[in-house]
């Protein structure tokens, strides 16, 4: 038998080295690589010649197979409409920021329609019950399994007929097949590709519970993310009732969608409007706060940007966000300073999505460098005004999409005016005033009057 030949791999981007090394030379992570033996094979095993595929024409009669609904509105508006049969799904998330209690809760209202079977390789199962018994879940046909074994998950999957089926987590999934230690890159993708072969054989709806790194990407490093068909990231600030799921893949939905969730003692409860909640503390005759109408993935939602302006004596006046990105402010603050007459150089500027959301749309400019010119002037924009658009670098306002779809969730809320781009066709919005502009100079003599 050939002797197996040993390869080094860095657990952050998976660049394969010949030989240890303290520093990988991609990602220029330090003590990252680690050593690992590719999977064994039994002795005298002989590679079998292939055989042709079986063609399937395109426009054969397709099935359309029902989805699973989950009890939670928000968690099947990120899935797309539900659980698809045979689907594998990867939720990622910080620790303790809602993973397990989001899949108790969907593996417990799923018992009630289908087998479930929830494998943890790092829990007890006391401590699984524990968790639905706080929950009020304790009743639930809910098997539970406490092994990381991979035959062994495999084995019971094919022992025991189930529809939805809980891996937590991938990382702690080995196999006897690689001697490489659980977590590394080759044991989660032998574990993960082995698992979503069997579970989309049989039919069965898998989810991985993934770990994140320190930077908030799921370890292993990415290779998990090419496998299975929908991706979950879990957001949400500690010091925060509330979490969001966003979705970055979805095989079977739109990207990018979001489900807003609040965290009590009763685990994760939906949150049907979330616009009204992130605009409920919200002081409304302060300057320096401006509210933007948002599209995350197809919902439109209000946020409030909060921007602090003050005067410094240093060289070099900070620049800081929360919730956008640093660079977008800088770019915002010349722009301002070059068409709009407005000088920061001489001030910090501190930038806040306030309830510790994300915006990364263009469509925040607007908002932003109002909330800016607010606290810049120390004069408050009223409270019923909602401002959006995208800023250019020569100072024109550019339009946004789903301008219809912004203005109606406005309008909804009780907003009465509406600072937006020049619209290229003419939407009109029952008890709200659009004021379209061209360029950032118009800007003020709309903004506060």
């Amino acid at each position: 038998m050939a002797k197996l030949k040993t390869r080094y791999v860095c657990q952050e981007c998976a660049t394969e080295y010949p030989r240890w090394q303290g520093r990988c030379e991609n990602c220029d992570a330090w003590n990252s690589v680690v050593e690992e033996l590719p999977a064994t094979t039994h002795m005298g095993s002989k590679v079998s010649g292939g055989k042709p595929a079986e063609l399937i024409a395109l426009q054969g009669t397709t099935v359309d197979n029902p989805r699973l609904n989950t009890h939670s509105a928000e968690f099947d508006r990120v899935l797309g409409g539900g659980l698809v049969a045979g689907s594998a799904i990867l939720i990622g998330g910080d620790p303790g920021i809602g993973k397990s209690t989001l899949l108790l809760q969907t593996a417990a209202h799923l018992s009630q329609k289908t087998p479930v079977l929830y494998f943890s390789g790092e829990e007890s199962a006391s401590q699984i019950q524990l968790r639905a018994k706080r929950l009020g879940l304790e009743n639930a046909d809910v098997h539970i399994a406490t092994t990381g074994h991979l035959e062994t998950i495999l084995a019971t999957m094919a022992k025991n007929k189930t529809g939805f089926m809980v891996i937590d987590s991938i990382q702690t999934v080995f196999s006897d097949k690689t001697e490489s230690a659980p977590g590394t890159v080759s044991q989660v993708r032998l574990a993960a590709n082995e698992i979503i072969g069997a579970a989309k054989k049989a039919g069965v709806c898998v989810v991985f519970v993934g770990h994140v790194t320190k930077d908030g990407q799921i370890a292993g490093p990415r290779v998990l993310e090419h496998m299975v068909d929908t991706v979950m990231y879990f957001e949400g600030d500690r010091g925060q009732p509330f979490r969001i799921l966003r979705t970055f893949k979805n095989r079977f939905g739109a990207t990018n969608e979001i489900g807003v969730f609040d965290m009590c003692d009763r685990g994760l409860q939906d949150i049907s409007n979330p616009s009204a909640l992130f605009l409920e503390e919200r002081t409304t005759d302060a300057a320096g706060s401006a509210v933007l109408t948002a599209i995350e993935g197809t919902r439109p939602m209000l946020m409030e940007v909060q921007a602090l302006v003050s005067a410094t004596n240093q060289a070099q006046p900070r620049r800081t966000t929360l919730g956008v990105d640093g660079g977008r402010l800088s770019m915002l603050a010349a722009v301002l300073d070059k068409h709009a007459g407005f000088t920061f150089s001489s001030h910090d500027i501190f930038l806040n999505i306030a309830g510790g959301l994300r915006v990364t749309e263009p469509a925040a400019d607007l908002a932003m460098a109002s909330a800016m010119v607010s606290s810049l002037l120390n004069r408050p924009i009223p409270s019923d005004r909602v401002i959006m658009g995208e800023l250019g670098l020569t100072g024109e306002v550019r339009s946004v999409g789903q301008m219809d779809v912004r203005l109606k969730e406005a309008q909804k809320l009780g907003f009465k005016v509406a600072i937006t781009p020049t619209l290229p066709t003419k939407v009109k919005v029952d008890g709200l005033e659009i004021i379209q502009i061209k360029r950032l100079d118009h800007l003020v003599e709309h903004l506060f009057n």
